[in-house]
Order: structure tokens, then C-alpha cells, then sequence
């Protein structure tokens, strides 16, 4: 009886062993490119930190957070950010679960339309950018409409957001769609079906099963959409760089500078490393709280249902 015991141990110290040498590789690069910069930037958002000079950083205190909040471009970057935020979660999600629905369906060549809504997700944010840039700027006064002619997206300060909500729900809603759709597979045609012969029509089976069912999938996709719209940088970048100008506490400022951009602005544009600093932990904050609220209350849906 003692050998086998032996050999059982020595096969848990192998697969130890080996789960620890697949490990090793992601946690070192985690470590190594989150972990160590995310502490080091909350220790700098404390001190005077250029970024260049060799010398020790001084601490300075809350002074970077104070300036941060007396900044009037930040506090309308956290606004128009919390703007953008909202239409591009609602926009994406009620898009990509429409495009699930009918790839889903008995749609003919609903595959060529499934690969062909996610490919738009392949482009790159710079490349997404410039490419509706083109489309605003060069496409949309061509039309007829006299609205397109005289409302153009990139130049107005109250379209210009919604310009940028367009233009990354056409890039993001494919993925998300993939995501609805691979639920959509596990609902019971049988169930679908009983229903429908008892007289349920088609809006009583979307709302009384389908979406109830795959309620763990809402929570996974409102999270991502989330997530990636308060952190939406390339195809701002790209796309109109901050602008259009306008008016804001008596100060000129970019329409679409999102918090991202600010951020960036802050620390490479205005040199101002620390602030920029500071800025950063106060987004990663306010991101994290607004995430656990979110995933807490679809959670508790997921329970309800």
C-alpha cells in the first residue's frame, strides 16, 4: 500500500510543478507590466515626479488630486467621458443583442452576416478613426438630406459625441454580438417552442425565457461595454483628437476629450507627469466603483431570475 501512496504524491508534486512552470511566464509579465507600474503611479501621484529628472521625487501631498479637481478641463473630461459612457453602453449593447438575435434566427447565410458584423472589430482604433473621419468629414454632406449638409458630426460640439458613440458601436457590437450569440445557443429550442404552441408570442419568449436564461451573459457583456467605453483613447485620438472647441466655465476647451485623452494630454502634451498621475488613480477609482455596481446589480438579477 505504501508505493502507490508514493507514487500519488510524487504525480501531485509533478502537476504542481507543472502548473507553476504555466504560471510563471503570466504572472512575471503581469507583475512586471501592471502590478509594478500600477503601485509605482499612486506612489508618484503623491510627489513632484517630471518623469525626466534623475533626483528622487519629493512627496508633496494631495497637491496633484487638488489641482487635478481645479482643473476645469478634467472635471468636464470626467463629465463628457460619463456622457459618452452611457449612450455607447446602451448603444453597443442594444445593437449587438439585436445582431445576435438574428444570426440566431433562420436568416439565410447568417453566417456570412455573423463574420461580417465582427469584422469591423479587427480594425485597429487608429485605423476605425481616420477611416470615419472620412465618412463624416467626405461621405455624410454628399447626401441629400440637407441635415447631413449643415450638421456636420466632427465640427459640432453637441454631435460630435455621439459621432464618436457611432463610430465605436460599429467597431465593438460584432464582439459583443459573438458573445449574446454563444448564449443564445444554449436556450432549449424545445423550451422556445413549447412556449410558443401554448400562445406565447415572440416578445413574451424574448422576455420570459431568453433573456432570463442567459442573464450570466448580460453581466459579462454590460461589464466589458462598460469597461471599454470609459476607456475609449485610440479612436478619440484619431477620430477628432479632443476636438471640436467650445466653451466651458468660461474657458476654451475640446468637446470630446475623454478622460483617457486627458490624461494623456496632461502627462505628454502639458508635461505635468504627477498630475497626470493623479489624474490616472482618480479614473482607475471612480472606474472601479462604477464596475461594482454595475456587476453587482446584474448579479443580483441573475438571482431574481
Amino acid at each position: 500500500m505504501a508505493q502507490p501512496k508514493k507514487t500519488m504524491n510524487a504525480k501531485k508534486k509533478a502537476d504542481r510543478l507543472t502548473y507553476i512552470l504555466f504560471l510563471t511566464p503570466a504572472v512575471l509579465a503581469f507583475t512586471l507590466v501592471i502590478a509594478i507600474p500600477f503601485f509605482q503611479g499612486i506612489y508618484y501621484s503623491f510627489t513632484d515626479w517630471d518623469g525626466i529628472s534623475k533626483a528622487a521625487p519629493k512627496f508633496v501631498g494631495l497637491i496633484n488630486y487638488i489641482d487635478a479637481f481645479k482643473d476645469s478641463r478634467f472635471l468636464y473630461s470626467a463629465q463628457v467621458t460619463l456622457i459618452f459612457g452611457i449612450i455607447n453602453f446602451v448603444l453597443v449593447n442594444i445593437v449587438a443583442f439585436g445582431l445576435a438575435l438574428l444570426v440566431s434566427s433562420k436568416l439565410k447565410g447568417r453566417d456570412i452576416y455573423r463574420a461580417g458584423f465582427f469584422l469591423p472589430n479587427l480594425i485597429g482604433g487608429i485605423v476605425l478613426g481616420y477611416i470615419w473621419q472620412f465618412i463624416y468629414n467626405s461621405v455624410f454632406p454628399t447626401f441629400p438630406s440637407a441635415w447631413f449638409k449643415t450638421n456636420l458630426f466632427l465640427v459640432n460640439p453637441k454631435l460630435s459625441v455621439w459621432a464618436l458613440a457611432i463610430t465605436s458601436t460599429w467597431q465593438y457590437a460584432g464582439y459583443i454580438m459573438l458573445i449574446y450569440y454563444t448564449a443564445l445557443q444554449n436556450v432549449p429550442n424545445d423550451l422556445l417552442e413549447s412556449a410558443s404552441l401554448d400562445g406565447a408570442t415572440w416578445w413574451q419568449r424574448l422576455t420570459k425565457i431568453i433573456m432570463p436564461m442567459i442573464a450570466p451573459t448580460f453581466t459579462i457583456t454590460l461589464f466589458l461595454t462598460l469597461s471599454n467605453s470609459f476607456k475609449q483613447f485610440d479612436v478619440v485620438l484619431s477620430l477628432t483628437n479632443g476636438g471640436p472647441s467650445m466653451m466651458y466655465g468660461g474657458k476654451a476647451i475640446n468637446a470630446t476629450e475623454l478622460l483617457a485623452v486627458n490624461i494623456y494630454n496632461t502627462a505628454s502634451v502639458q508635461n505635468n507627469m504627477a498630475i497626470a498621475q493623479a489624474k490616472a488613480v482618480l479614473f482607475f477609482i471612480a472606474l472601479a466603483v462604477i464596475s461594482f455596481i454595475q456587476t453587482s446589480m446584474t448579479r443580483r438579477k441573475e438571482i431574481e431570475s
